[in-house]
């Protein structure tokens, strides 16, 4: 399998120092190295294998403004830091730098990543599960099918405002809306909101000086919205939330809402991304798919594998001083999870390129009790979407050479800025409104009633129907269902 070349990567020209050079890790103070800035983004996978060589399996960093902290690059620690819960806590009050001086809270734009909220990601014990459990309960209301619908409008919808063209650039057409459109109406939220929420997430996400009041546009939308299902509960994410035995304040459901709005977004986003891009610039990776010796969802596995859409996780502090990977780790020092330099660790994966699309076990997801717990709808994101792109265009193909694509990195993720592709152009098919999500079946409930049967006098003439097409016959037979 591929990977992205890391001279591709969208960065000042002139300004980044060739492997090898002193400055390419960027050293900053107490010799440790800087995880942002144009170096880090020119390279991230291999500044981290830089880290490994120099310091092991857990490696001194500075975050933006110089902020200390520690960087775990192998796969058994980080497996170890997340699901040893009572050592290193989710909480970032236990973070020293709080009274160190070491971050201004009203400035850095650190404090969308780092800063303390009022949801699951920031809570142990007992706090944890009781808000874990309301999210869980709001996201696994919903039938898989009936959301794998709704991804299947959406999808065609996008497809169909550029299959007439015989030219579309993917990023922006498709795999950054068909994330946020799914997402905003499992919410309850309304499709117009989808493009601005796209920008701001984005933005929030690439840590820059914009990035605070990308964070503020969200949860002021969140809270809008948080107001209107108080007054008027729907099938959705957010009445589900209110209604959980929890008893979740509206902040604590406006946060929990910017949680999955937003981790749902960028990971779903950028995988979206990283398949297609296996698909039209490896010839092995498009061959085993067409060839059946790789599913869609494999193919979604391998990715995961070798290109995580969120590359580092932010974060787990120290509950008292330890040791991990040969570094002497005090209280209240700050770590951060390292998925991709993780995924990649020599051991467990001695063999880079050995296939390992039928194993579940990287760490794209994290892991322990505070593994996402809405990976599976990601999943169903990004197979059904790139399915029914496929399956429209199959012909698809890279409009430019492979050299000239290009990403944009920040500390915590990397994604793709465009993928422009071309195909034979074709019509855009009829709308298909799907009725809205079905509730997951009840246990131990009875059967449903069949529908009525149609009633024909055999003295009356009868004229046969044409036959419906096999697309139409699928789609009659899911909304029986």
């Amino acid at each position: 399998m591929t990977v992205p070349p890391a001279e591709n990567t969208a960065t000042e020209p002139g300004l980044s120092p060739p492997p090898g050079c002193p400055a390419h890790t960027a050293p900053g103070a107490g010799g440790a190295t800087r995880l942002y800035g144009t170096v880090a983004a020119t390279d991230p996978m291999g500044l981290y294998e830089e880290l490994r060589a120099a310091h092991g399996p857990v490696a001194p960093v500075l975050l933006d403004g110089d902020v200390r902290a520690w960087l775990v690059l192998g796969y058994l620690e980080n497996r170890d830091v997340a699901t040893r819960s009572t050592q290193f806590s989710r909480d970032p009050r236990v973070w020293h730098g709080w009274t160190s001086g070491e971050i201004d809270p009203a400035t850095s734009p650190l404090m969308p990543m780092i800063g303390w909220r009022p949801d699951c990601v920031c809570a142990d014990g007992e706090e944890h599960q009781r808000l874990r459990g309301a999210v869980t309960a709001g996201l696994n209301q919903f039938d898989h099918r009936g959301i794998r619908r709704h991804i299947m409008r959406f999808a065609h919808q996008l497809i169909d405002g550029f299959c007439e063209d015989g030219e579309a650039e993917l990023v922006s057409r498709f795999t950054e809306h068909l994330p946020m459109l799914t997402l905003t109406h499992l919410l309850g939220m309304s499709e117009e909101s989808g493009p601005k929420l796209v920008h701001a997430a984005r933005d929030l996400f690439k840590a820059t000086e914009t990035s605070l009041a990308s964070n503020a546009y969200v949860l002021e939308s969140l809270e809008q919205l948080v107001v209107a299902k108080r007054a008027q509960p729907g099938h959705d994410i957010a009445s589900a939330l209110m209604a959980h035995p929890a008893n979740l304040t509206d902040e604590e459901v406006q946060h929990h809402l910017r949680l999955i709005l937003l981790a749902g977004y960028e990971t779903t986003a950028n995988l979206m991304s990283n398949v297609l891009r296996m698909v039209v610039t490896d010839p092995r990776f498009r061959g085993s798919l067409a060839g059946g010796q790789m599913t869609l969802p494999e193919a979604v596995e391998q990715v995961l594998w070798d290109e995580p859409p969120l590359m580092v996780c932010p974060g787990r502090w120290a509950n008292g001083d330890t040791t991990l990977g040969g570094q002497q780790i005090k209280a209240g020092d700050m770590l951060l999870l390292g998925l991709a330099a993780g995924n990649v660790d020599q051991v467990i994966r001695p063999e880079p390129s050995t296939p390992v699309h039928h194993n579940r076990a990287h760490l794209s997801f994290s892991a322990g009790i505070h593994e996402c717990p809405g990976q599976d709808i990601g999943r169903i994101i990004a197979d059904a979407g790139i399915d029914i792109l496929l399956t429209r265009l199959p012909d698809i193909a890279l409009a430019v050479p492979e050299d000239d694509l290009t990403w944009r990195s920040s500390t915590w993720a990397r994604h793709l800025t465009a993928l422009p592709v071309h195909f034979a152009p074709r019509s855009p098919q009829a709308p298909d409104i799907p009725a809205p999500l079905p509730a997951p079946p009840t246990r131990g409930g009875g059967t449903p009633p069949a529908p009525p049967r149609p009633t024909t006098d055999p003295e009356s003439p009868r004229t046969p129907e044409p036959r419906a097409s096999w697309r139409a016959r699928v789609r009659r037979l899911l909304r029986r269902r």
